[in-house]
């Protein structure tokens, strides 16, 4: 069930994208204009315009990401001791593995990097602080090494520590992060005088923080939320145009509502 969920997710995604709209409204459009039918054709091209507008003029989609990015408060570390963390969780989603890292022997990292280097800063503070970093592939068909091998090797190459280092190898999506990583998160965090776990620091995306922690709290996990990967500032871009930008901003927020949804359907959060 769980990898039929995946499958459908990854064409829900595609079917989404706004920018895969346009090339449907042109398709349509030449498929009636094949067929003579020019009031059709006319209303797909005005369709595709309309498309592209509102995907490049950047507050259309930045009112909603901004949203999305502020519902969670993000912890701050100076009123926080080592004491007080149980460990630290890197979500995967920023790191190309697969293979170009076999065939070049380069880890790359893309989008969403700031979960990387966040996680090397906070590695680098908190030495003694066990860390799991959680990720297989995004991928319907992965091949080469897996994100967390792929996390493992930037490990190496940074010098950081390895000692208190903990990879979780199979999950897809948000959901199996936590799942596999639960067990683990019990077995290997600090705890207090009492014997029970004190809440994992947790870096994700801004925009990704909200469904993370609601699947946190279905599965009765304790972290402290720590967003980076921001894409929006606290005012709006209001003469911006840009396609690129834009295109992008609508794929994190459909993105992220989709699977708010499909995740609250299916009782995952």
């Amino acid at each position: 069930m769980d990898t039929i969920f995946f499958v459908l997710s990854k064409v829900v995604q595609f079917c989404i994208e706004p920018l895969n709209w346009v090339l449907v409204f042109v398709s349509l459009a030449l498929l009636f204009l094949a067929l003579r039918k020019l009031h059709l054709v006319k209303r797909f091209l005005i369709l595709a315009l309309l498309d592209l507008l509102i995907i490049g003029w950047l507050p259309s989609s930045e009112v909603f990401l901004r949203t999305l990015e502020n519902v969670t408060t993000k912890t701050e570390l100076t009123k926080l001791s080592e004491g007080d963390i149980g460990g630290i969780i890197i979500l995967g989603g920023a790191i190309e593995g697969g293979e170009i890292a076999v065939d070049r022997g380069e880890v790359s990292i893309y989008q969403a990097a700031e979960r990387v280097t966040k996680a090397f800063e906070l590695i680098r503070k908190y030495p003694n602080l066990p860390f799991i970093f959680s990720g297989y592939s995004g991928h319907v068909l992965p091949k080469g090494i897996s994100e967390a091998d792929a996390f493992k090797q930037l490990i190496q190459e940074q010098g950081l520590n390895e000692a208190m280092a903990h990879y979780e190898g199979q999950s897809r999506n948000t959901y199996e992060n936590f799942l596999y990583m639960k067990p683990m998160m019990a077995e290997f965090g600090i705890k207090n005088d009492s014997g029970a776990s004190k809440p994992w620091l947790l870096i994700t995306s801004a925009s990704h923080m909200y469904r993370s922690l609601s699947i946190c709290q279905k599965q009765g996990i304790k972290v402290l939320p720590l967003p980076v990967d921001y894409q929006t500032a606290n005012s709006l871009r209001w003469a911006s145009f840009d396609l690129e930008d834009g295109a992008q901003n609508w794929n994190i927020l459909l993105h992220e509502v989709i699977g708010l949804f499909a995740y609250w359907i299916t009782g995952k959060i």
